[in-house]
């Protein structure tokens, strides 16, 4: 699994890292609340949300809100594909992110 590969692999410096932090974190107070209040549910939820960040994320990752979008539209896509907590990376969601 691609996304999975590109996790185990990803080596990023600190402005990177910055911009993926900050890229989840937004993320995750926009759709927090769509989540219930179950520890387990919200682990859940942010393990998908964090998967999705990272198969998108590179080293040249340096626009936190176009981060934020894709990995977003990602679990959107997933979702709506039955496979809601799957964290992969959608091509579409990838495309839109190498736009920015």
């Amino acid at each position: 699994m691609y996304a999975l590969e590109h996790i185990d692999n990803l080596t990023v410096g600190p402005e990177a890292l910055k911009v993926i932090g900050q890229a989840f974190e937004d993320a995750w107070a926009e759709i927090a609340g769509n989540f219930g209040e179950g520890q387990e549910e919200t682990a859940v939820a942010r393990t998908a949300l964090a998967r999705a960040v990272l198969a998108l994320a590179t080293n040249d990752s340096r626009d936190a809100e176009a981060l934020k979008k894709a990995a977003l539209l990602t679990m959107a896509l997933n979702y709506r594909e039955g496979a809601a907590w799957r964290g992969n990376a959608s091509p579409y969601a990838r495309q839109r992110l190498a736009r920015h």
